[in-house]
């Protein structure tokens, strides 16, 4: 036997996620149910025998609540109104040493971005020079943090540069650690993909740098960035449409202007912790 059971939200903050729905027998009556679905409300199908029914946040602020299913009149569902709340969700940052950019379970990006300003003659990119120190830290079984409990790494640090000036970028840069004692597995970067390129880094001196970059903008005319519509935290995102990640073996167009900025992004991981102290872009002056 079945019945058919209505489901309308009352009350939600603005910024909800989609739910999940659930009986009591952990059946899932839907998944990735939208807030605005649920506020006009929406009618499921169910066992008879169920008696209670679960709303799951699927967003980052994890939110359950099970209710019980009871008889109400059509009008009593119609004239019920929606509420938006401003509740949120407890969150205590700095409690785990070996979490950084990891907010609510989910890893963050981290971003810093540099500007440089040259002076009369555009001057030419060469390579990029970073002084950042990358340290990972453990836990020393006393459940005290202490500056001591950590190692510095040579292998990792950001995952992603973007370089750029006001009509050139040089697209999406996916930075990963140069192969040592492999010329073999090191002669098959640069790597091209379909919305970036994958060049290596190296350590030398405390400097994290790298080179491998040039314009890939296809059309001056078009933006370089968009708006991000996910969150206020992130100002712009790469116009991925408007790069060409192939090989462009004649068309290489060096970053060339009298300004440029160095983008950085840590996204794939949250158990480093980085600090950037200041970093170098040897140029040279071009004549023209």
């Amino acid at each position: 036997m079945s019945k058919t059971i209505t489901i309308k939200l009352t009350r939600a903050s603005a910024n909800s996620g989609q739910f999940t729905i659930t009986d009591e027998f952990q059946n899932v009556v839907a998944a990735d149910v939208t807030r605005d679905i649920l506020i006009q409300g929406i009618s499921y199908v169910v066992d008879s025998s169920v008696t209670m029914i679960t709303l799951t946040s699927t967003g980052d602020c994890k939110v359950s609540k099970t209710i019980r299913v009871d008889t109400l009149s059509p009008l009593e569902i119609v004239n019920t109104p929606f509420i938006t709340t401003r509740t949120a969700c407890l969150w205590r940052h700095l409690t785990n040493i070996e979490v950084y950019n990891s907010y609510y379970g989910v890893t963050r990006p981290y971003i810093i971005e540099y500007p440089f300003s040259y002076n009369f003659q555009d001057e030419i990119l060469q390579n990029v020079k970073d002084y950042t120190r990358v340290y990972k830290y453990t836990h020393n079984g006393t459940g005290v943090f202490s500056y001591t409990d950590k190692i510095e790494l040579n292998n990792a640090w950001f995952n992603k540069a973007i370089l750029y000036n006001g009509q050139q970028c040089s697209g999406l840069l996916n930075l990963v650690a140069k192969p040592l004692n492999n010329m073999k597995a090191y002669m098959q970067y640069p790597i091209f993909e379909t919305d970036g390129k994958v060049i290596t880094f190296t350590k030398s001196d405390n400097f994290y740098q790298y080179n491998t970059f040039w314009s890939v903008v296809k059309n001056r005319g078009e933006r370089l960035f968009l708006s991000s519509c996910e969150t206020l935290s992130i100002d712009k995102i790469l116009n991925q449409d408007n790069m060409d990640y192939s090989q462009r073996s004649f068309r290489k167009e060096p970053l060339r202007a009298k300004d440029l900025k160095v983008r950085h992004i840590l996204d794939d991981r949250s158990d480093i912790h980085l600090v950037s102290q200041f970093i170098v872009t040897p140029a040279q002056i071009s004549y023209k």
